[in-house]
């Protein structure tokens, strides 16, 4: 259990190791460091980094390999580039290949720690996301039988060539991130860039220089010209995550960017035109936003030409099968072992859960079994859903055997979460999708207490 971020830090310098793993530490930050990409590579199997900062120019290896490595294997990690002035152009190259930013050196301290507590913002939400390879066949990569799940599936290749704007709504975890790879993936834009940003993740001084860029002294600290992320997706497409969050002032100017294909970066004298396909999520509900005057109303009707909902977990349990054996062949895969079955019992309690945390925290239960599991055949104990405790009797309604391991299956989640977070409850409900006040009733219900979660 990893008490504090962890960051990696990856650069054949020593030196340039030694500065920032000392700023790292004087900052919080937990750091582990790496000479090569090669090693690089091995850390982050031994260690799960919660962010990888990488030198572009290495022997072997290099900072643009990694993260094409990183981003094929570990897509839930953030990735920033280190680069001296004179390669800015490829930092900007890698960033359009899914690097979250980039720092030149020498460093800036504040400038360091901004980018990292940035890109630790993004990961967290992303590891709440599923992603990851895309099932045999299945060209998606949306996977599941239920009507809805087709249903989704079937409008994304319905609409993924079109360049209309595409808004998906849905929980935390439903894999709405996954549903825009597929859009980009399937679309005439598929050679060029797709370009994520999570618009919850930025401070609002910095959303417009994020989106839109900047120029060269169009506020302290720019020394130099940057793009945005639109000009970084130009041609392709951009991914707004938790487009809800964003500033009503960059509301407005990113819908004139969809009705004119026009931006303006901070402090320039005119203004830049770009092809971008628009792609946002959200898991609020927009619709009520508006309605409060916390969200446009004429960027919803822009950004919903076409509506995607992805249902949350618990109202497709016919699903759980098709996902649990896709996540058993992948992590046996990640981890260099035999992939497991699950026997039928386990398969019934894992069927009865809830998963407030939806396909993100099916996927992390089964890769826990898969690492821990002793036997070839996965069973109710593998996933802590075993429970000694009797059916009760005259208790309102009697529960049956899977009902009382479902019970117990939840209890248990939701304490490995807090112990995660080492108790926080505000970290431990948005890792489970809940709110606050709901995970409190659901500790109080299963009887687990702060800071020590006992019994």
């Amino acid at each position: 259990m990893k008490e504090r971020p962890l960051v990696l830090i990856v650069d054949d310098e020593a030196n340039v190791r030694k500065v920032l793993a000392a700023l790292i530490e004087q900052a919080g930050y937990g750091g582990v460091t790496a000479s090569s990409g090669e090693e690089a590579l091995r850390c982050v199997r031994a260690h799960d980094p919660d962010l990888v900062i990488t030198d572009l120019k290495m022997p072997g290896t290099d900072g643009l390999e990694l993260l094409r490595r990183l981003r094929a294997d570990f897509p839930e990690i953030p990735v920033v580039m280190l680069t001296a002035h004179g390669t800015i152009e490829s930092a900007v190259e890698a960033m359009k290949r899914g690097a979250y930013d980039f720092l030149t050196k020498p460093f800036d301290r504040d400038r360091v720690l901004d980018v990292i507590g940035r890109a630790l913002a993004h990961g967290d939400r992303s590891r709440l996301e599923f992603q990851g390879p895309l099932a045999e066949g299945e060209p998606t990569g949306i996977l599941g039988k239920s009507a809805a799940i087709t249903a989704v599936r079937q409008m994304v290749q319905r609409v993924a060539r079109a360049p209309t704007t595409v808004l998906i709504t849905g929980e935390t975890g439903t894999g709405k991130e996954l549903v825009a790879e597929a859009l980009h993936r399937l679309s005439a834009r598929h050679a060029d860039p797709l370009v994520r940003i999570n618009c919850g993740a930025i401070p609002e001084s910095l959303v417009e220089a994020e989106l839109f860029g900047y120029e060269r002294g169009a506020f302290t600290g720019a020394e130099k010209a940057k793009p945005g992320r639109f000009e970084l997706a130009d041609r392709g497409t951009l991914f707004l995550d938790e487009v809800a969050e964003l500033p009503l002032a960059s509301q407005v100017k990113l819908l004139r960017i969809l009705q004119d294909g026009v931006l303006d970066r901070v402090g320039a004298a005119a203004p830049r035109k770009v092809d971008v396909r628009v792609v946002a999520a959200t898991n609020r509900d927009p619709t009520l936003m508006a309605r409060e005057g916390l969200f446009r109303e004429d960027l919803l009707y822009r950004l919903r030409v076409i509506e995607m909902h992805v249902p949350p977990l618990r109202e497709r349990p016919e699903d759980i099968p098709v996902l649990v054996d896709f996540f058993l062949l992948k992590h046996a895969h990640r981890l260099g072992r035999p992939a497991p079955r699950i026997s039928p019992g386990a398969l019934e309690a894992l069927m009865g859960l809830p998963w407030p945390g939806n396909v993100r925290q099916l996927e992390n239960a089964i890769e826990r079994a898969v690492l821990l599991a002793q036997e070839p055949v996965l069973a109710e104990s593998d996933f802590g859903l075993a429970s000694e405790a009797p059916m009760q009797k005259g208790s309102g309604r009697a529960r049956t055997p899977a009902r009382q391991a479902a019970i117990e299956a939840e209890r248990r989640v939701i304490r490995a979460a807090l112990e995660n977070v080492a108790g926080n409850v505000t970290r431990a409900a948005a890792l489970l999708g809940l709110s606050r006040r709901g995970l409190q009733l659901k500790m109080k219900e299963f009887g687990l207490r702060q800071p020590s979660l006992s019994p």
